[in-house]
């Protein structure tokens, strides 16, 4: 059934297989990219380098507004590249592998794993504001105005987070049960045309989870927050 997980225990702990082992796939697939498109670099770029370094180009020129914005590449563009794999790996032909209870899915469509992910978010801007201004990341003087701004952030602490783990799950599970139930329908051909437009739905959240980041990082270094 969508939207069922195939659930088991680790001990005590509870988890979800179906989306842990695609997780670890996703990464996986993000170690191996790496790899095979850092290999063998030249000055004259073949074109497995040039695929390499137009990547590179969308992720500088995506944080191109923060001041030493290359230094934050590492996380936005791990996220951005894990996100998409994640998401593409709920689509055919993992449907099609059917499971004693649920069945293999995105491990976006998974609360735990998007709210983990909105949540190292949190914990990385926080924390590259405070290496920053120290204190007056959140403290902004005692007085009326300073408190209030105080309370605001410490609001957007927990709505950022929230807002962020919320779109993603919601947009790819959303997909997942549309897809699946129109294979429920017709399994040839009326599921076609919902999967490629998952396909891109999928790069368009990995895109707004990366750019939605990077706004909540700029803010944090900002000399204007």
């Amino acid at each position: 059934m969508s939207g069922e997980h195939w659930a088991g225990y680790i001990g005590t702990l509870h988890v979800h297989w179906d989306t842990l082992i695609t997780m670890w796939c996703a990464m996986l697939f993000v170690i191996l990219l790496a790899f095979i498109l850092t290999r063998k670099l030249e000055i004259i770029p073949s074109r497995v380098q040039s695929v390499a370094e137009s990547i590179m180009k969308f992720f500088t020129g995506s944080v191109s507004d923060i001041e030493n914005g290359e230094k934050h590449i590492p996380l936005v563009g791990s996220l951005f590249l894990f996100i998409l794999f994640a998401n593409l790996m709920g689509q055919l032909p993992l449907k099609l592998i059917h499971l004693k209870s649920g069945e293999f899915a995105s491990p976006t469509n998974d609360i735990n794993m998007t709210a983990a992910m909105a949540v190292l978010v949190l914990f990385y801007y926080l924390y590259q504001g405070f290496k920053k201004k120290g204190i007056h990341a959140i403290w902004h003087g005692f007085s009326f105005a300073g408190i209030i701004t105080m309370l605001v952030d410490l609001l957007e602490m927990i709505t950022r987070p929230l807002s962020l783990s919320l779109r993603l799950f919601a947009n790819i599970f959303a997909g997942e049960i549309l897809v699946s139930a129109l294979l429920g329908i017709m399994a040839v051909g009326l599921p076609i045309p919902a999967m490629f437009f998952e396909i891109f739905v999928a790069f368009i959240q990995a895109f707004v989870f990366m750019m939605l980041s990077i706004a909540y990082i700029s803010t944090s270094v900002s000399e204007e927050h």
